[in-house]
């Protein structure tokens, strides 16, 4: 009877690790087609936007670079020089403000952007009632001419 045991011990080992393996085989399978289906969805929409803060600090360096390559013909030959390095200085300083406050809070602004979804929402909602009150609202007091005036018949 104790060789039957072991035996019973070592099939219960390898049936659980026949089920360990099939459940990683499982989770690499799941991650496989995950990852092909961000692949396929990258090519076909381009690659999604990232966190909000992400987003600010791309806007600021579009910017930035806009602003670095603008020569203005009102500054005029001699100025130009001069002018594009104050504008180079400026865009400098305000990357270097912006950038610190987008690294010590990235999660603010993903509040809000949020919050700037939710206050649009809210507006639109506030529209679209204002407008159905407008579009389904009676004439018939409006033309019969009831107000604070007096009815005159011309006849």
């Amino acid at each position: 009877m104790s060789e039957e045991r072991p035996t019973s011990d070592a099939a219960q080992e390898a049936n659980e690790e026949a089920r360990t393996s099939d459940a990683d085989a499982w989770a690499k399978a799941c991650a496989e087609d995950l990852a092909a289906e961000k692949a396929r969805r990258r090519a076909q929409y381009g690659s999604p936007p990232g966190s909000a803060a992400e987003e600010l600090r791309k806007l600021v360096d579009t910017v930035a670079d806009k602003l670095s390559g603008l020569n203005s013909p009102l500054f005029g030959v001699v100025a130009s020089g001069t002018a594009q390095q104050m504008v180079n200085q400026v865009v400098q300083q305000a990357k270097a403000a912006v950038e610190p406050v987008i690294e010590r809070n990235p999660d603010v602004f993903d509040h809000l952007a949020a919050a700037g979804s939710e206050l649009l929402a809210a507006y639109r909602s506030a529209v679209e009632a204002q407008e159905r009150r407008w579009t389904t609202r009676e004439r018939g007091p409006r033309d019969e001419g009831t107000g604070p005036g007096e009815r005159i018949d011309l006849d």
